[in-house]
């Protein structure tokens, strides 16, 4: 009896001391553990789940509190084919639930953080679409014979691109493909400037145009999928800001590369055509249409806002258009207009716009697609019928929530669009000489006077435009100048140093416009041997830059860099807290990274 009570003591001793070895190994295991009830109440965790989530005294608490971003509910499930993958600190961890039984009536769930980082890390892939933007122009440039020549040199351009990155790559259509790249190879081609973009355009087969391409990489998703939404973005906003470049979206940044290719009239007019009838019929099921511009707007804005504003008091619906104090640019033209009398209740403040819309109000933006630069951003958010029509380059803070979008960067203007829109909407339009004369100086303004960017349906558009009364002589009046401004452009033209065949001046300290400087920079393009002019003007504590081009030197690139935006002969930026000087360095500097001259 003895000998056996003895040896059931050796028993339960090695048992306790089994069970104490188990427990202070899972205490200092590698892998992040704790367990929990079926409630989700966490009642024991190890050493390294307390570092990895800082969980001093959580004995208690909800895991979802300590872990934030779990699936609970799945982990609890205990499933051993179910894991979830959670992002914490800078690591991947494999998440997943094993049930363990404490007797017959009680059950736990003991939840197991796996590091698979590294895992990540080697196997994370990358997206690119890849699209010659261009292919049926070019090949109606070349003789028969050549255009399956050059198809074949363009797709063996593209292949040997992807073999020199090591992608996996797929033709989709005739004219795209998707390539699957290792991430780092992406940040070589950030390095480069994807450098394809040149290697393309040099293929030379007779064709009179050049080949270009549109490019949208995808990184920093979870999952292949979500790179390849993050690629669509990209690709789009290539397209949509002319074609030849590529755009990096990496979650919510975004860079982008290239852009030096001339835009080249690509419009069709179905398109036209049936986004007039999409707005007609928006246009009949709204109870107000509010029109909107952008800050400090110009006659091509508020053309464009007077001729959408016409067609829908047309179409019998009441229309406003928000107009606030900053209206230097067109205020000889807004007096003029609101001296008749059914012009009169046509302008509201976007305070007062706040206080009338309802679910069923219709906002169209015109001239005007970017968070940064509509007349008020928190206003465009409460409405929940917006359209945007509009021929900007597109932005990376595009607005979003639109129903309709008639972005065409190939028009001259945003007023040309709209005197398309009039014609397809209205069976016999009729619309008040006034507004026809607001659009023509919207074509007026943005073209030069016709002479950057101007399309036969450029002058189609003026043509319906002069048959409704436009006066040319009325128009021209709209943009001439009292004494003391010309002699302003001329003290801001006699600023000017050239180097490089770039022009950079400054307007005098009295002059408080921005209208001044856009003025002197297109100035500047009538002199022999400058290509390029940019133009500095002080308002307050910003400065204002305008910058025009010729064609050769891409303005809109060079000032994107410096948060603006706009064309490649006509484009824009605010500089904020900043000297003169200093303004001028930062712009030198955006010169020497982006420009690039044409061939």
């Amino acid at each position: 009896m003895k000998k056996e009570e003895s040896y059931k003591v050796q028993i339960v001793e090695v048992a306790n001391n089994i069970n104490n070895m188990i427990e202070n190994n899972i205490l200092n295991m590698v892998y992040p553990l704790c367990i929990l009830n079926f409630n989700g109440e966490i009642i024991w965790y190890n050493k390294n789940f307390e570092k990895l989530f800082n969980a001093q005294n959580s004995i208690g608490n909800n895991l979802v509190s300590v872990a934030r971003g779990i699936a609970l509910d799945k982990v609890l499930k205990c499933d051993k084919d179910y894991s979830q993958k959670i992002k914490i600190k800078k690591f991947i961890y494999d998440v997943y639930g094993e049930e363990i039984s404490i007797d017959k009536e009680r059950k736990l769930c003991l939840v197991y953080f796996n590091d698979v980082t590294y895992l990540n890390e080697v196997t994370k892939e990358d997206i690119m679409l890849l699209e010659v933007d261009n292919l049926n122009e070019v090949l109606k440039t070349v003789n028969d014979s050549n255009r399956p020549l050059l198809i074949a040199e363009i797709e063996r351009t593209i292949s040997n691109y992807a073999n020199s990155i090591e992608a996996m790559i797929r033709k989709y259509d005739s004219n795209k493909y998707v390539l699957s790249v290792s991430d780092n190879i992406i940040d070589e081609q950030i390095k480069k400037k994807f450098d394809i973009l040149d290697i393309v355009r040099d293929i030379d087969l007779g064709n009179e145009l050049e080949v270009t391409l549109s490019i949208g990489v995808g990184r920093g998703g979870n999952t292949p999928a979500e790179n390849h939404e993050y690629a669509i973005k990209a690709k789009e906003l290539a397209l949509g800001r002319g074609g030849d470049q590529a755009v990096v979206k990496k979650i919510k940044d975004i860079s982008f590369f290239g852009g030096n290719t001339k835009e080249l009239e690509k419009r069709t007019r179905v398109r036209a055509r049936v986004v007039s009838h999409a707005l007609k019929d928006l246009i009949y099921e709204s109870s107000t249409v509010y029109i909107m511009g952008h800050k400090n707007p110009d006659m091509d804005c508020f053309g464009a806002a007077l001729g959408i504003a016409s067609v829908a008091n047309l179409l019998g619906k009441n229309s406003k258009i928000i107009l606030d104090k900053d209206t230097n640019a067109i205020e000889g033209f807004l007096q003029k207009i609101s001296k008749k009398e059914e012009f009169k209740n046509l302008f509201i403040s976007s305070l007062d716009a706040y206080k009338y819309l309802d679910e069923n109000s219709l906002l169209i933006l015109v001239d005007v697609h970017s968070t940064g630069y509509v007349l008020n951003s928190e206003l465009a958010k409460k409405f929940k019928r917006l359209v945007i029509i509009d021929h900007h380059r597109r932005s990376a803070d595009f607005i979003q929530g639109s129903i309709l979008n008639y972005i065409e960067i190939y028009a001259s203007s945003t007023s040309e669009l709209v005197t398309e829109i009039i014609q397809y909407i209205l069976d016999k339009p009729k619309i008040n000489r006034l507004v026809a004369e607001g659009l023509l100086a919207g074509i007026y303004m943005d073209t030069k006077n016709f002479s950057f960017k101007t399309g036969v349906r450029t002058f189609e558009a003026a043509s319906f435009l002069r048959r409704l009364g436009a006066d040319t002589i009325e128009v021209k009046k709209l943009f001439s100048n009292n004494l003391q401004n010309y002699i302003d452009k001329a003290m801001t033209i006699k600023s000017a140093e050239v180097e490089n065949n770039v022009a950079i001046a400054i307007c005098p300290s009295n002059v408080t416009e921005v209208v001044m400087a856009a003025q002197a920079a297109d100035e500047l393009l009538n002199i022999t041997g400058i290509q390029a002019s940019f133009v500095f003007v002080k308002i307050n504590n910003d400065i204002y830059i305008s910058g025009r081009s010729l064609g050769d030197i891409n303005v809109q690139v060079i000032l994107e860099s410096l948060g603006g935006g706009g064309h490649m002969t006509m484009a824009g930026a605010k500089l904020k807290n900043i000297s003169i000087d200093n303004a001028i360095k930062t712009l030198k500097e955006a010169i020497r990274n982006n420009s690039r001259e044409g061939d």
